[in-house]
């Protein structure tokens, strides 16, 4: 059986552009027709309702932000500068039109707010026919932005953004991306699929970074966006374009799926789970009753164990940590010493194990531990740090105490 990303890739350009024109006029039916509803609801005018019924453009590039309305997503950050987002949305020559939507929690005031700041901007004159607020947002109108947008956007605030499966459904539809290196983009995006925002580090709430981003999608879009959709040859096809859609649908289509997840949660997790219980179960629950005692001993001595005297040295290319630990009745086995080290430059942080070196002279159940790493980074990277410990127990899901040095 033929792969779909290989049968994806010898599908013409004629026949991929004219999936994704079909959709985007879909939803441009779709948007006008709500439109009109929701305003004829509200009791607008009739000229409302004919103006609401001629909005957009099926052959303009429409760009899709659809979400839960709350200050990590960021759903303002277009709106950093309005002037410039008008400037993009009323350009005669390249138009852009933009199809926003979400609802914020009944008791996230500064949820709402950002949504009140998107309906003030969509009702200026100059932005009616190029930007509307479709409220209520449901599963209905999600599906229709996901088939028929040709770029969805997504700004969260790194590292908040648990998954992205808006932007994933947007694939199978000949969508693109513009996202901020988090979630499933951080794993998915590559300059072939898509376009990228941040530098995949975490920069807090610090409202500069918030500034800089909004710039560099400013950027994205004018520069990079906006003229490639607008780059047609003779018969009227954006080629770039199209290669993006193409690559972007061939390879991530299937990596980004329900039988992934599936397949995922069932190799990872589920059968090792299962493994796990037929283990514990097993012997007349022998293992179990271990992990039971082991988790009464950890509960009832853990508040009175105690880190000591901490030592840096520096050997050769190599830091060296030595740590002493007062374990009061626990068993040493029933514990593990390591140190914690964030990430740099967007890796995942790391947990390096420190060995248990030598008893304390004169000290009841106390040890030094010992740790080697490179001495690239600073002593003061590294935070020594005492977890629970059991070969068959699931910490810190089962044991989720912690004890470091400060």
């Amino acid at each position: 059986m033929e792969a779909t990303g290989d049968s994806i890739r010898k599908v013409s350009d004629d026949l991929l552009w004219g999936l994704r024109t079909a959709n985007r006029r879909e939803l441009v039916t779709y948007t006008r027709e709500r439109l009109a509803r929701m305003i004829a609801f509200s009791g607008g005018s009739e000229e409302e309702i004919t103006r609401a019924s001629n909005v957009f453009d099926p052959n303009a590039l429409t760009l899709g932000f659809a979400r839960r309305f709350a200050t990590y997503k960021r759903p303002a950050l277009l709106l950093h500068d309005p002037e410039r987002l008008a400037r993009i949305l009323n350009q005669p020559k390249y138009p852009v039109q933009l199809a926003i939507a979400g609802k914020a929690h009944p008791a996230d005031g500064a949820g709402k707010a950002l949504i009140h700041q998107w309906i003030q901007f969509v009702r200026r004159p100059d932005i009616r026919p190029h930007a509307v607020f479709l409220s209520d947002y449901d599963l209905q109108l999600a599906e229709h932005l996901v088939q028929g947008v040709d770029v969805w956007i997504n700004n969260p605030r790194r590292p908040w953004e648990a998954s992205g499966t808006s932007g994933m459904k947007v694939l199978v539809n000949g969508g693109l991306n513009l996202s901020e290196l988090d979630g499933w983009w951080a794993e998915a995006y590559t300059p072939e699929v898509g376009w990228a925002l941040g530098d995949g580090l975490e920069h807090g709430d610090d409202p500069a970074w918030d500034a800089a981003e909004a710039e560099q999608l400013y950027q994205r879009l004018e520069q990079e966006v906006i003229p490639m959709f607008y780059d047609r040859d003779a018969e009227g096809l954006p080629r770039a374009w199209i290669a993006r859609m193409r690559e972007s649908m061939a390879r991530l289509t299937p990596e980004f799926s329900a039988n992934r997840t599936v397949r995922e949660y069932t190799e990872k997790y589920y059968i090792p789970a299962a493994a796990a219980y037929r283990k514990r179960e097993g012997d007349a629950g022998a293992v179990g009753v271990q992990i039971r005692n082991w988790r009464h001993m950890i509960v009832n001595h853990w508040s009175r164990l105690r880190l000591g005297d901490l030592r840096v040295e520096t050997e050769g290319d190599e830091l060296v940590f030595s740590l002493q630990v007062y374990l009061d009745e626990i068993d040493p086995d029933a514990v593990r010493a390591e140190l914690f080290v964030q990430g740099s430059n967007g890796d995942q942080p790391q947990l390096i194990p420190m060995l248990r070196d030598q008893p304390l002279v004169g000290a009841v159940n106390g040890f030094n531990y010992v740790a080697r790493v490179p001495a690239s980074r600073a002593a003061t990277d590294y935070t020594p740090r005492l977890v629970p410990y059991h070969r068959d127990a699931r910490v810190p899901l089962e044991a989720n105490e912690i004890l470091w040095q400060r």
